[in-house]
């Protein structure tokens, strides 16, 4: 037995004290500032005079919003969107990426650029490469007709999602490339012995070994794909319409556009508590919950 924590089978594990830095950030910074938006939702405040208390006047106004209700219908199906099409991308390209092909790194370097532009600069460029006028689609019109694809909801839906997957994907293909690594040789060997192709070692080895993996990418997912706002304001503002405004976009324009802080206070707690509810339900569905280290002794 050690100071610093307990031991047992010969491995000895670090006690609260060094977890409490880390203890004390997440309390100052995530706790502390939730309580406040969670004690804003019940005031009318419009971020300048004195916050004064309203009950649950902001709360019954967005259960009887059609735009809050159409926001969330949005933001759910685009997350949908973005796992759907970005995981199978992602693991493909990600074990693609673990393998000895010839010029793999170069490859793999270049592909990965988007990794190191922001939000906001990708929506920028792919404005300007979509643009009705003077963009692509204006070129190809037997492809993109009048090349207006932010004119209807199908198309701006559709642009966000590809948006979406140029950008995110190689991050998640990297994730995919670590846990592709860490599957052991040995595994394939016994296979190829048994005479399983390539695909076969895919999916009865790579996909039940990536199990794991693809559960964390997807939660990632969807705590993307949920606070989605950079992307739309830049590309849609929320149109046609109301076609694309999300629920992050939404409780943007209620409290720094409408200065009314209170109901955008409410907004992020619904959008809070509904990642919360997904990511829960994917972990618990997935079993991803009673998942146990593969290190010997913890």
């Amino acid at each position: 037995m050690t100071s610093g924590g307990r031991s047992g089978a010969g491995v000895t594990r670090p006690g609260f004290v060094w977890a409490a830095p880390a203890a004390v950030f997440f309390l100052l910074f995530a706790i502390l500032p939730l309580l406040l938006v969670a004690v804003l939702s019940f005031t009318s405040w419009n971020g300048i005079t004195e916050p004064h208390f309203n009950g649950l006047a902001n709360w019954t106004g967005l259960i009887h919003d059609p735009v809050m209700i159409q926001s969330i219908g949005t933001t759910l199906l685009l997350t949908v969107l973005g796992v759907v099409t970005q995981t199978p991308i992602s693991i493909l390209l990600g074990v693609w990426a673990a393998g000895p092909q010839r010029n793999r790194a170069v490859l793999s370097a270049v592909y990965f650029v988007p990794l190191l532009l922001s939000a906001t600069a990708v929506s920028v460029v792919w404005r300007a490469v979509l643009d009705p006028n003077f963009g692509v689609p204006s070129q190809l019109t037997w492809l993109f007709g009048d090349g207006n694809l932010l004119g209807s909801r199908s198309g701006a839906i559709a642009v966000l999602t590809f948006v979406g997957v140029w950008q995110f994907t190689p991050l998640h293909a990297l994730i995919y490339q670590g846990g592709a690594r860490a599957i052991p040789p040995v595994l394939y060997q016994a296979a190829a012995v048994d005479g399983a192709g390539t695909v076969r070692q895919f999916f009865h080895i790579t996909l039940p070994q990536l199990r794991n993996t693809i559960i964390t990418s997807m939660v990632l997912m969807v705590a993307g794909g949920l606070t989605t706002f950079d992307t739309v304001l830049i590309l849609t503002q929320g149109g046609p319409g109301t076609d694309t405004t999300v629920s992050a976009y939404y409780m943007y324009q209620k409290a720094f556009k409408g200065f009314d802080f209170g109901a955008g206070s409410a907004i992020a707690l619904v959008l809070i508590v509904v990642a919360t509810l997904i990511s829960l339900a994917v972990v618990r569905l997935s079993g991803y919950d009673r998942m146990r280290s593969t290190a010997e002794g913890l």
